[in-house]
């Protein structure tokens, strides 16, 4: 996971990532959070050209997100010199494909990586614990996405709605959880 060359001209990619949106009409606040949080990192490390590539809603566990595929592109022309996320888990929660990025795409290109909160950065070596923090990110979507579906099994069995009530019908108002 190490870059190449340490003195680089291009912008930093700073890459935000979330699952699900926490419900409101713009930007949600956990994506503006990490926006703080990396322009400040960026700031600090003296990396004053940035751009932010962002996926509101999209899911760790593939690769085929809008945001994600322009910071792609962008790596690809010579744009990027270095990519930063929050931590691991934003860049992805499939432990080989974030394995490949880290380890082999973003050298290959000579793109530093840093992940801020789990204290990586490519140029300063390996990081040994990554690949444990990968595999843990990838377990907790399968345990989660477990957990949703059990969830689902149990309301369903209990006849309770899975969703809103179609067009035309509205919710008992004695028991909310039924339809009319």
């Amino acid at each position: 996971m190490q870059s190449k060359n340490k003195n680089q001209i291009g912008i930093t990619a700073l890459y935000c990532r979330l699952s699900r949106d926490d419900g409101t009409e713009s930007e949600s606040n956990s994506i503006g959070n990490q926006k703080k949080l990396l322009s400040q990192k960026a700031k600090e490390m003296g990396l004053t050209d940035t751009k932010y590539y962002v996926d509101d809603g999209y899911t760790g566990t593939n690769f085929n997100r809008p945001g994600f595929q322009q910071l792609i592109d962008d790596i690809e022309i010579g744009l990027v010199s270095a990519v930063m996320v929050k931590d691991l888990s934003r860049l992805g929660r499939d432990y080989v494909s974030v394995g490949n990025y880290t380890d082999s795409y973003f050298p290959e290109h000579n793109v530093r990586f840093i992940a801020v909160n789990d204290a990586i950065d490519s140029d300063e070596g390996e990081s040994e614990i990554a690949p444990f923090k990968n595999i843990l990110n990838e377990m907790y979507a399968r345990d989660i996405s477990k957990k949703i579906r059990s969830s689902h099994r149990l309301r369903g069995s209990m006849a309770e709605p899975l969703s809103q009530p179609p067009y035309g019908y509205m919710k008992s108002p004695e028991n909310k959880k039924m339809d009319n």
